[in-house]
């Protein structure tokens, strides 16, 4: 059984950072996860993800790169989330999802079928 949790958000100021991580547990293979966010009134929407196979593919929505990254450690089980030059527009409740295998639209939150509870993220201007 696969269990995300994740953890690290939580309030700044714009221009501030924060890092988000997701723990996982219940995988045996090479797996996608990803980061997601859902503002309010919004439709939940892809912001990065890594794949664990190979060398390592990372994918980063557009309104992001260049301000986050994502990472992984795999003694730890751990998908990490830098956000630096974090923008108001960045404010959202944060998930951590995964899915078996490699994913052909890692961004997009139908391709997945393994969510964390979320960690919400206020970036005040």
């Amino acid at each position: 059984q696969v269990r995300l949790v994740e953890s690290g958000g939580g309030s700044v100021q714009a221009g501030g950072s924060l890092r988000l991580s997701c723990t996982s547990s219940g995988f045996t293979d090479a797996y996608t996860m990803g980061w997601f966010r859902q503002g309010p009134g919004k439709e939940r929407e892809g912001v990065a993800a890594y794949y664990t196979g190979g060398s390592g593919v990372t994918r980063y929505a557009d309104s992001v790169k260049g301000r986050f990254t994502i990472s992984q450690d795999n003694d730890k089980n751990s998908l990490y989330l830098q956000m630096n030059s974090l923008k108001p527009e960045d404010t959202a409740m944060y998930y951590c999802a995964a899915k078996l295998g490699h994913s052909w639209s890692p961004l997009l939150p139908r391709d997945y079928n393994n969510w964390g509870q979320g960690t919400q993220v206020t970036v005040s201007s």
